[in-house]
């Protein structure tokens, strides 16, 4: 049996990590010892921040529709129960956005929210 040699499949290995370490500094970016174990690690990062990335959006949104619905008179966690018992499926960033871009329909929101809750809280009175 004839003797493989392995020098283009090596170089286009090194290559392939070489490319993904462009912009590093020193000599992460042009050794492959270094630039393997950099890129390896970077790679971890990008699995972990993109899952972090959902989070910090939900966050956000969590954020701006508490500083939304404040100025209607009501408290983020008491919006969002109010948004299941008036039976409106919106989700946060949906309703975020429409509160920074349609003020109107956030609102509309907003009101049909206090009349459930206002309907709920007349029955337990009565």
């Amino acid at each position: 049996m004839a003797r493989v040699k392995r020098g283009v499949t090596s170089h286009a290995k090194h290559k392939k990590t070489l490319k993904a370490a462009k912009g590093f500094y020193g000599r992460r970016k042009n050794t492959i010892r270094a630039a393997k174990a950099a890129v390896d690690r970077s790679m971890q990062y990008a699995y972990r921040d993109r899952k972090n990335k959902k989070r910090s959006f939900r966050a956000l949104w969590i954020q701006r529709l508490n500083a939304a619905v404040r100025e209607h008179g009501l408290v983020y966690s008491v919006f969002i129960g109010g948004l299941a018992k008036a039976g409106i499926e919106l989700d946060r960033k949906t309703l975020s956005a429409m509160a920074i871009d349609d003020a109107a329909s956030f609102t509309a929101v907003v009101e049909a929210v206090k009349a459930a809750l206002g309907t709920d809280a007349q029955a337990k009175a009565a």
